[in-house]
């Protein structure tokens, strides 16, 4: 296992943990975690790389080991917070762009609104959200409204082999050695000695803003860099979509806004494709950049 070391940096005010693996010589290569993630979620993508990378993945703020707002969080601000983390490591150079899940959102919307900062794109899993219509707003904001007044909480587990377990229980695919390395970044212990989940609970909130695919898909269509597009052939996200031919048919979709992108299917794997075919996702990500 390819070791990493951590870097706490002040980032637009606040405290801001990366990740890095690699020589800090070596190409860079950014990765953006998902959705009640942490950065060391890429560890087996990063130990399946072939070539020399100096890979810098953050914790997104609310996430990990980056400290938290105890507030709701919005959308636009991990925009921003990668806007400043690129100018940081790399002020002048057009960047290749790694994304999961959320983070192939932020990373997909970013390269459109700063095209010429991203030199290659690779989204996992990037779907986004499912298609909203007006008519939702007064039950979502009503939803919001009613959730903002209490004090959000997580689950707490007795054992770190509990978090482990709740782990396989969102990826069956997830062997007990994944599951236990990963447990061990995703949870810290208390002063009680339970586990915690390292996540700003205020996360679960429902965001009061409609999801809105149109100006989304106008940012994928401004995007100039190359995208490598990664999808898993048992992907859980694909209920989102719809059903059937529909889903597919809104995917395919929202993939035509991509100007140059190249399509992969991982076979035998969900939505967690990083963890459950690192091999062929490594091998795909380094063709691509080559």
């Amino acid at each position: 296992m390819k070791s990493s070391h951590s870097e706490f940096i002040s980032l637009r005010g606040m405290h801001y943990h990366i990740r890095h693996w690699g020589d800090q010589r070596a190409p860079m290569l950014f990765m953006l975690h998902g959705w009640m993630d942490v950065s060391a979620s890429f560890q087996f993508l990063v130990d399946a790389l072939q070539r020399d990378w100096h890979v810098i993945a953050p914790d997104w703020r609310g996430f990990g080991l980056s400290a938290r707002t105890a507030a709701p969080y919005w959308f636009p601000d991990y925009l921003a917070d990668l806007d400043a983390i690129l100018r940081h490591y790399a002020p002048e150079q057009a960047v290749n762009l790694l994304g999961h899940s959320l983070g192939a959102n932020v990373a997909g919307i970013y390269a459109g609104v700063r095209a010429s900062r991203i030199k290659k794109l690779v989204m996992l899993e990037g779907f986004g959200m499912s298609v909203t219509q007006p008519d939702e707003a007064p039950v979502r904001y009503a939803s919001w409204l009613d959730q903002v007044q209490g004090t959000p909480r997580l689950h707490s587990y007795a054992t770190v082999n509990g978090v482990a377990a709740r782990l396989q229980k969102n990826n069956p695919r997830l062997s007990d050695e994944r599951a236990a390395f990963l447990a061990s970044h995703w949870a810290a212990q208390n002063e009680g000695g339970s586990w915690d989940i390292l996540a700003d609970p205020w996360h679960k909130l429902p965001n009061p803003n409609l999801y809105r695919v149109d100006e989304v898909m106008a940012c994928w269509q401004a995007i100039t860099a190359p995208t490598l597009w990664i999808e898993a052939s048992d992907s859980e996200l694909l209920r989102r979509m719809g059903s059937g031919e529909s889903a597919r048919a809104e995917i395919a979709r929202r993939i035509a806004y991509l100007r140059n992108a190249t399509i992969l299917t991982v076979q035998d794997a969900g939505h967690m494709v990083q963890h459950d075919q690192p091999e062929i996702v490594a091998e795909a990500i380094e063709k691509f950049l080559d």
